[in-house]
């Protein structure tokens, strides 16, 4: 359940991760990441996640053609290489929605990995 705060910029990393997950040849990408400067953190999925929901700004441009759900995802792996999550960035009606980091470990994560961490699926 998401827990609704005053908009936000987006952090770097939290810029970083959606740049990665959108840095695929997929159709539409580009029209996402164009949407990125525009986007600001609405809502947090619990205190202490590092999930968020997101809004576009104003001044942005829709993107065209793209279903709702997951757009993009990425494999979480730790310094070893093991598995330990995965990374999602949600659509909804042609704007960037959130971003999810769900884990695979007993422990929650306090914030998104770094990028050169996550494995485009």
């Amino acid at each position: 359940m998401s827990t609704p705060i005053p908009p936000r910029t987006l952090t770097d990393l939290e810029t970083s991760v959606a740049m990665k997950l959108l840095s695929s040849g997929d159709p539409g990408a580009s029209e996402y990441r164009a949407q990125v400067p525009y986007s600001q953190v609405v809502a947090t999925w619990g205190i202490g996640s590092p999930s968020i929901d997101l809004a576009v700004r104003a001044g942005a441009v829709r993107a065209s053609g793209s279903p709702d759900g997951i757009f993009a995802s990425g494999g979480v792996t730790d310094r070893n290489g093991s598995p330990i999550g995965e990374v999602i960035l949600w659509v909804e009606d042609g704007w960037i929605s959130g971003i999810e980091y769900a884990w695979y470990t007993d422990e929650r994560p306090h914030a998104l990995p770094e990028p050169g961490r996550i494995e485009l699926l």
